[in-house]
Order: structure tokens, then C-alpha cells, then sequence
């Protein structure tokens, strides 16, 4: 997930010209806080005031029953299942215990929480803690910080741990950036354990903060992280011990790869907004926080039409590009788990849909998502948020997957679970 020193030199460390006054009203105050501090000026006192009536949306969304996303509104049946995934569970339940081992009285009542509790569901992107659960990691003991990460480690790919590593010295960058460290750093993330750490039974954990948020559920062999948000703003660090690093460059190359090489007829197909804030986009297309995306914080049950051109009936080279797209989408897995999630796409590019919002020129910024009965992959540029650009740049991005038809947080596995090997009444109550 890192570069060479000399990508630093190249055209992404353009976001310097756009660094922020830092003696305003606004980073005066980001600067004089602390993480609560810093929530309680948007819960209480409704500051900014954009986001904190999305939060108010976000917060009736989690009042609906689990759903799962969709295509149209319903859930198709019979598409995930049980299987070894070669998932070392030895290795990452050992882990888990020994973060729980660690955690005191007071500590373990806020972290370890129900397997089938609604909270996981209640993670969030932004730097403004909305749902203070679990423990964080910038407030613990080093030791109780590196049994987390020793479990994140233990869990994912090795070169999705480098990802999440990279996106989490990245935040760190940005709070030196403009000044707030206390909010934004390195290790300004929530951890929460879901049900007890365990070889035959059901649980998971979720990990959350500023561009990076994972839910990670496991049973026995098998495992399911989805959804995810990834970001970064900017997503090269270009001075500082940790120079070089940069991610989701690889979704953006091929992304637009991808798109270049469509003809024209399959362009104007993929093509759904040809302006990134497009006149013609339908209410609510667009919000401040999201932009683009669709698939973001509380948007669990929503509907997102398929839109865009077939993958099925792309030429041999660009559904290989669209493999690449995915191993991107798909590198915190394992890399058995990782094969065969791929192998399951790979089985729906028949009804597998590209679209595509924005230029595709190498200098353009744009939107993409891939879309199917198994999939939801989301790119977005954005705007600036904490640096000024008021157009979307390519140095700040976001992405994430859902597993749509009730395939997050493992939901569509659970009835399979209940009805082989744990007791009938364990239901999926999220």
C-alpha cells in the first residue's frame, strides 16, 4: 500500500495548495478539543449543522429492522451459504482473547457486546465519535492498542493490514495537517467484540474511525468483512517518517482504465451523470457527506437500482479489469476466502453493472460503482473536507463495499448457522 519517496514528487501532492487557514473559527476549535469535546459541539450543539441533521437521518435508518441493500427493495434468496474458507480461526480467536484478557471491569461493559446486537450497524466515517462504543484506541494502555491490532493482523490478508495500517497513519498525517491530532491520529479508532471469541460458534468485531471502518464476522472456517469504508484526504503522505504511503490508487488506475477502454456505444451506457454534481441528478442524488456514494454509514436496507453496462457483455480484457477491480474491493480478505469471493462475483457478470459519473480524462475526477446480486463496490472523489478544494480532487477518495441481500454483517449466514450447529432460537435480531 506504500510507494516509493519519489511519488511524492508527483502530481497527487498537489494538495498542498489547498491546505486550510487553520486560524478560523472552525480549526481554532478542532484544535482546542478533544474527541468528546469535538462530538459534543455536533450532538449538542448541532454544529456543523448539515451534518448533524444527517446524523439525525442516520439515527431513524438504524431504527429499521435489518434489511440488507437491494436492487429493488427485495431480498434475493439462496445466494450465500456455509463453506471453509480456510480461515485460520485458531490464530484470530487466540488474538481476540487475549484483547479481551486485558480489558478491565468498566472497559469489557462498553466493548463485548452481543453477537446479534444492533450496534454493529452503528459505525460511521466521519471524525465526530457518533457512537461511543468499545475502547479507543488513542485512550489504552500500548499493550491492550497492540492486542487490537495484533487481532486485525490475525484476521485479514497481510496486505489488507498494511492497507488498513496505511489508512490509519494517513488520518494521523491529516491531524498534523491541520492541526488536530487529539481528534484525528493514527489510532483515533473504536474497537467492539461481538459475542465471545470462539472456534465453532459465531462472532466478529468492528473497527471504526475517521476513513477506515471494518466489520468483521466469523464462524468457524468462514468469514464475511462488509461492509467496509475506506478513505483518505489526502491519500499520499508526502513528508514525515511514514513518506510514500499511499492508497486506493489501484481502484482509481483501474478504474478508469476500465472506463477508457469502453466503446463508445458501452460509454454512453456506463455514463449515468456526466457532472460530478450534475444539474440533472434527482433530489437527494447528492448530500454533503456521501456525495456520490450510495452504500454509506446507516444506509443498510437502501435500494440502489442497477444501473450502467453489463459486465457479461464486455470483451475478455475488460471483465479482466474488472477482476482487478475486485481483488482491490476484496484485499482485506484472506486469500482463500478472497478467491472464492471472487470466484462468486465472477459467477454474476451476467447481471453484473458498471457505471460510471464524471470525465474520463486522466485528470478527471469521477464516480464508479460495480454492482450485482453479490457485490457493491462504490469509488467516489470528493471535495475537500478538512482541505479546501471546493471541487472533488483526486486526492481525496472514498471507497467501500456492501454485501447486498442481507449479506452484511454475516446476516444471510446466520439462518444457516441456526439451523446445523447451534441452537435453534439464535436468531438474527440486528
Amino acid at each position: 500500500m506504500t510507494s516509493p519517496d519519489t511519488d511524492a514528487q508527483q502530481p497527487q501532492s498537489g494538495f498542498r495548495q489547498y491546505l486550510p487557514d487553520l486560524d478560523t473559527p472552525r480549526f481554532r476549535t478542532i484544535a482546542a478539543n478533544d474527541v468528546q469535546g469535538h462530538a459534543r459541539e455536533l450532538l449538542e450543539h448541532h454544529r456543523p449543522p448539515w451534518l448533524y441533521g444527517l446524523y439525525v437521518h442516520w439515527r431513524k435508518l438504524f431504527q429499521e429492522p435489518f434489511k440488507g441493500v437491494t436492487n429493488d427493495g427485495v431480498v434475493r434468496p439462496g445466494l450465500f451459504g456455509l463453506r471453509d474458507e480456510g480461515v485460520p480461526i485458531g490464530a484470530i480467536t487466540r488474538a481476540a482473547r487475549a484483547v479481551v484478557s486485558q480489558l478491565s471491569p468498566a472497559q469489557a461493559a462498553r466493548t463485548l457486546l452481543h453477537v446479534d446486537s444492533p450496534e454493529w450497524r452503528s459505525w460511521s466515517n466521519p471524525e465526530f465519535l457518533l457512537s461511543d462504543k468499545g475502547i479507543r484506541l488513542d485512550a489504552v494502555p500500548g499493550a491492550l492498542r497492540d492486542a487490537v491490532l495484533a487481532l486485525l493482523a490475525a484476521t485479514l490478508s497481510p496486505e489488507g493490514y498494511e492497507k488498513a495500517l496505511a489508512a490509519m497513519r494517513i488520518n494521523g498525517f491529516l491531524g498534523e495537517l491541520v492541526n488536530a491530532p487529539a481528534v484525528m491520529n493514527e489510532h483515533s479508532y473504536n474497537f467492539v467484540l461481538f459475542g465471545e471469541p470462539s472456534e465453532e460458534a459465531p462472532w466478529g468485531w468492528s473497527f471504526y474511525g475517521h476513513h477506515l471502518c471494518l466489520s468483521v464476522f466469523l464462524y468457524r472456517a468462514q468469514i464475511v468483512v462488509s461492509p467496509w469504508f475506506t478513505g483518505a484526504e489526502p491519500n499520499l503522505i508526502d513528508a514525515g517518517p511514514h513518506r510514500g504511503t499511499r492508497i486506493l490508487h489501484e481502484e482509481e488506475r483501474w478504474g478508469l482504465q476500465l472506463m477508457q477502454s469502453l466503446t463508445d456505444e458501452q460509454r454512453a451506457r456506463a455514463l449515468v451523470y456526466r457532472e460530478m454534481k450534475d444539474p440533472a441528478m434527482p433530489r437527494g442524488r447528492w448530500n454533503h457527506d456521501d456525495q456520490r456514494h450510495l452504500c454509506g454509514a446507516y444506509r443498510d436496507n437502501r435500494v440502489v437500482p442497477y444501473e450502467g453496462v453489463v459486465v457479461g457483455s464486455l470483451a475478455a480484457a475488460q471483465q479482466d479489469l474488472v477482476r482487478r477491480i475486485l481483488r482491490q474491493y476484496l484485499l482485506y480478505l484472506p486469500e482463500r476466502a478472497r478467491a472464492l469471493r471472487l470466484a462468486d462475483c465472477e459467477a454474476h457478470f451476467g447481471e453484473t453493472y458498471f457505471c460510471w459519473i464524471g470525465g474520463c480524462g486522466d485528470a478527471d475526477p469521477f464516480y464508479y460503482r460495480l454492482q450485482s446480486p453479490v457485490v457493491v463496490a462504490e469509488f467516489d472523489h470528493h471535495s475537500g473536507v478538512f482541505l479546501a478544494n471546493e471541487q472533488p480532487a483526486k486526492f481525496h477518495i472514498h471507497t467501500l463495499l456492501r454485501t447486498p441481500n442481507a449479506g452484511d454483517y454475516g446476516a444471510a449466514l446466520r439462518p444457516h448457522i441456526a439451523a446445523g450447529s447451534v441452537p435453534q432460537d439464535y436468531v438474527w435480531e440486528g
